[in-house]
């Protein structure tokens, strides 16, 4: 597989997402209210800290509902993505909202070129985001460099085990199909559907993710240079993750309707530079 074709095909899928996503995310609830947070921000209030006056980057930002939440924080926001339409989104409604955030199209690669070394107090990033990227340990090494330090990285993200789950089954039983440990081999996926409801087909349905251990996900953040601070692990996601097998909570998440104690869906990470 050619170094930029999983890239490309990436992207293409998640330029086609954004019309469907511009609708689907609830932009107005944002502009009506301007203390409405995203509910993956909501979601980790209590682990997030006081980042008001901090400088922050969000990496594989997207349209930007999580980058805003994080200002309503009082956060100094920086936005990055590799999806020049999901970035006009963005931009519009930071603007919409009297948001000052900057966003810089680029891809993940190109983070530390973009911004330079050593220049935010915290790196934040979400759920969905890791497996797009085929080595862990390059996305450590960026995270390191563009933290000050004594900065430090928050993240959500999908849980390792989650990725490995096939798709729903007729007979409901929830079964490990894909690798859990970096391969260096991309899984490809073709999904006319996002995750948001929707009509119509997306025009570039495939995409190609990897996935990485947990263990190797903290052990290449310790090799670059930063201190696990906080790991914990969830039995929810915010989307509808195995339809038909999950139920949705009252914080609008969902976890398995039978016995959700087996599957860790997401955590979230906290990690400082030494």
């Amino acid at each position: 597989m050619a170094d930029d074709h999983y890239v490309s095909v990436n992207r293409a899928n998640w330029n086609s997402r954004v019309p469907f996503h511009e609708r689907g995310y609830q932009l107005d609830a944002y502009r009506a209210d301007p203390t409405y947070l995203s509910n993956v921000v909501r979601f980790d209030l209590t682990r997030l800290g006081d980042v008001a006056g901090l400088a922050g980057v969000h990496l594989q930002c997207h349209i930007g509902t999580d980058t805003l939440s994080l200002a309503r924080l009082g956060a100094h926001m920086t936005g990055l993505d590799f999806s020049a339409p999901a970035l006009d989104v963005a931009r519009r409604l930071a603007a919409d909202c009297g948001a000052s955030i900057a966003y810089v199209e680029a891809e993940l690669e190109s983070a530390v070129e973009a911004f330079g070394g050593a220049r935010f107090d915290f790196v934040y990033t979400g759920i969905g985001a890791l497996c797009w990227l085929p080595n862990i340990r390059r996305w450590a090494t960026i995270v390191s460099a563009l933290l000050k330090p004594g900065g430090r990285l928050f993240m959500r993200e999908g849980h390792p085990m989650l990725w490995t789950l096939c798709t729903p089954r007729p007979d409901g039983l929830v079964v490990v199909e894909h690798p859990y440990f970096e391969t260096g081999r991309g899984t490809t996926f073709v999904d006319t559907k996002t995750y948001v409801e929707h009509e119509g087909a997306l025009a570039s349905p495939a995409t190609i993710e990897f996935n990485h251990g947990l263990a190797e996900i903290i052990s290449a953040l310790m090799d670059a240079g930063l201190v696990l601070t906080a790991l914990e692990e969830h039995t929810s996601a915010p989307w509808d993750f195995l339809a038909g097998a999950t139920v949705a909570d009252e914080r609008g998440e969902y976890q398995l309707r039978d016995r959700p104690e087996r599957l860790a869906a997401t955590y979230t990470l906290r990690a400082a530079k030494r």
